[in-house]
């Protein structure tokens, strides 16, 4: 890990996380991600071969542990915190629960309090209020969002302006939503090109598609995006769809421009 910080230190980046939250079993297999839970000692020593190898700050991604017996937060975010790293985010689940059921926002208010760098909380935030309660309940100086802006990059916006006391900010319409999209996708091939972007965009697109009328007819398009252009066809269906959905009921309310 250290030589790999040494190799990258030429390059333009803010800062260098370590990942010790990854549940993954390829990437636990080989004793990474949150299998370094297991071991305090070892989730410090890496952190002290990085930050002697680059002049970027140093973060940490966790979990609550690997499992109910292995509730290791607290001790590996101080053994992170004494080797250099200047903050820690909490994922509230153990390695076994995965994704599943809710999380533990005692854990994250555990760490905070034994920790003096900045803590996130992470896990379930779906809502402004998400994000409200669990820095009311846990202390933690912000939060991290991950599944949940999947298809919606907006609720990032919403949950600052909820941190900041703000009003809530104005729900983007149907053609904000595809323009951001087709953005998305046209920036996937600009960076991996089409035969590598296409395939992963399907996944993504159909997060786009939650809450709009015909989703389920909606998601075969996805899966069948192959070239940049078929985005548009998607986008026609999308609109379509929704037009059609307005014709049957007029009072219905289409979030269509």
């Amino acid at each position: 890990m250290g030589q790999a910080a040494a190799a990258i230190e030429q390059y333009q980046f803010d800062f260098l996380d370590i990942n010790m939250g990854c549940p993954a079993p390829k990437i636990v297999s080989g004793g990474a991600g949150s299998k370094l839970m297991l071991d305090p000692d070892v989730c410090g020593r890496i952190v002290e071969q990085v930050v002697q190898n680059t002049s970027r700050p140093v973060t940490v991604k966790m979990r609550k542990g690997w499992d109910a017996d292995h509730i290791t937060a607290v001790e590996c975010a101080k053994a992170c915190e004494q080797a250099g790293a200047v903050l820690v985010a909490v994922h509230a689940r153990t390695r076994e629960q995965m994704y599943t059921p809710g999380i533990d926002l005692e854990i994250i208010r555990r760490v905070k309090e034994a920790v003096k760098i900045p803590v996130l909380g992470n896990g379930d935030i779906h809502t402004a209020e998400d994000a409200l309660t669990m820095m009311r309940e846990t202390g933690c100086d912000g939060v991290m969002i991950a599944r949940a802006a999947l298809g919606d990059p907006w609720l990032f916006e919403r949950v600052n302006a909820a941190i900041e006391g703000l009003p809530a900010p104005k729900e983007p319409n149907l053609q904000a939503r595809m323009n951001a999209l087709r953005r998305q996708v046209e920036e996937m091939v600009e960076q991996k090109g089409e035969f590598v972007a296409m395939p992963q965009a399907r996944a993504q697109t159909m997060h786009y598609m939650k809450g709009l009328k015909g989703a389920s007819a909606l998601r075969r398009y996805c899966c069948e995006l192959s070239h940049l252009e078929d985005i548009d066809t998607l986008i026609e269906a999308v609109f379509d769809q929704q037009r059609r959905a307005a014709d049957a009921d007029d009072n219905r309310e289409i979030p269509f421009p």
